[in-house]
């Protein structure tokens, strides 16, 4: 989902004087705030922006929608900063509005439709079954889970791939420019979809190898992203159920934004596989949104509210370092340490090396 409602911390900062029912309202209307940004993103609004100022019917006739509801979208999206209203009935991009375009680097737009869209609302609407039950509400309103239910169409499973490429593409530039990764001659990404992070790793690393490694439908682009990145002829893409194995004898394996999909006991079968095949004084890496031991106001909100997001769709959890640090132990390896990808949007690294094999596997 996109969480655009302000927290209490970043309404007394953006609006001194507010009153606790006008900071309350406003985390309400959040999920308006993020319904109007996914139709901006599956209407193509930025797009039509792209050029000078537009009025709101000049928008609507390109969209082929309503000039008055049109009209409308764009002064909520001018109050929450995607667009300037410049004078009456002209509207401009701003920067972050700007992210929507679907021809920018860095574009957001697959990920603002995806996250905000129906299906995976669906599951923030029983939060209230989720938090009585601790179970995931999505599957109550789709029949079937959310990778299930993706796997029936290959239009919205391609959509989302797209999107997780999207959210990796910001992550990954921070990530090569914080860890070394010229030690490692094999680098296996479990669960690497599209190929963003591989890519972006071998890019940067010419003596480095790596394998992509996912179900068929998760690497369906993964080709596509490595010839991109002309990276292609050091790469490898596996297909396969990580639940059941992972490639063997790599020395660094990298889990990026998978094990928070999970419950504790699926995420130590993952870790376990990996613990399996890991060379001897290979590495692990863990590339997640790590919890605060203490939650604070204003702090970490993101991450706070897609443990939420994991809960609703996924029966998935983020985690606190220790937290980590007790799933490894379970699973065969070491917590090394933790630490915080600067420029990341709140991702940290949770190193780890192989440890005692666990009693039962």
């Amino acid at each position: 989902m996109l969480n655009s409602g302000e927290t209490a911390a970043q309404s007394a900062r953006n609006g001194a004087g507010r009153t606790p029912a006008e900071v309350l309202m406003g985390l309400v209307w959040g999920s308006t705030a993020s319904a109007a940004v996914t139709a901006a993103a599956a209407l193509g609004v930025a797009d039509h922006l792209a050029g000078s100022p537009q009025s709101g019917a000049e928008v609507a006739d390109r969209a082929g929608t309503d000039p008055d509801a049109t009209r409308r979208l764009l002064r909520a999206l001018a109050a929450l900063g995607l667009v300037t209203e410049a004078g009456t009935d002209r509207f401009a991009l701003t920067e972050v509005g700007a992210l929507l375009r679907s021809d920018v680097p860095g574009s957001y737009r697959a990920a603002a439709k995806v996250f905000g869209d129906e299906t995976l609302w669906q599951g923030s609407r029983g939060m209230v079954h989720s938090v009585r039950t601790g179970e995931p509400a999505l599957p109550h309103f789709l029949g079937a889970g959310l990778f299930d239910h993706l796997r029936r169409d290959a239009g919205a499973y391609a959509e989302f791939n797209d999107a997780m490429g999207q959210a990796s593409r910001t992550v990954v530039p921070a990530l090569v420019g914080h860890v070394d990764f010229t030690p490692f001659r094999t680098v296996v990404d479990v669960g690497g979809g599209d190929g963003t992070l591989l890519a972006g790793v071998l890019r940067a690393h010419p003596d480095v190898r790596g394998v992509v490694f996912d179900t068929a439908e998760g690497a369906a682009d993964a080709a596509a992203t490595l010839g991109a990145a002309g990276v292609a002829e050091r790469a490898e893409i596996r297909t396969g159920d990580f639940f059941a194995g992972v490639p063997a004898a790599g020395d660094l394996y990298v889990l990026k934004n998978i094990l928070h999909d999970w419950e504790t006991p699926d995420c130590a079968r993952i870790l376990t596989r990996c613990r399996e095949a890991i060379a001897p004084q290979g590495r692990l890496m863990i590339v997640a949104q790590v919890l605060p031991d203490v939650a604070a106001p204003g702090q970490r909100v993101p991450s706070h509210l897609n443990d939420l997001t994991m809960l609703v769709n996924l029966g998935g959890r983020e985690r606190t370092g220790a937290e980590y640090g007790a799933l490894l132990e379970a699973s065969g390896f070491a917590l090394t340490g933790v630490d915080e990808v600067p420029g990341s949007g709140g991702f940290s690294v949770v190193h780890a090396v192989p440890g005692p094999f666990p009693a039962v596997r």
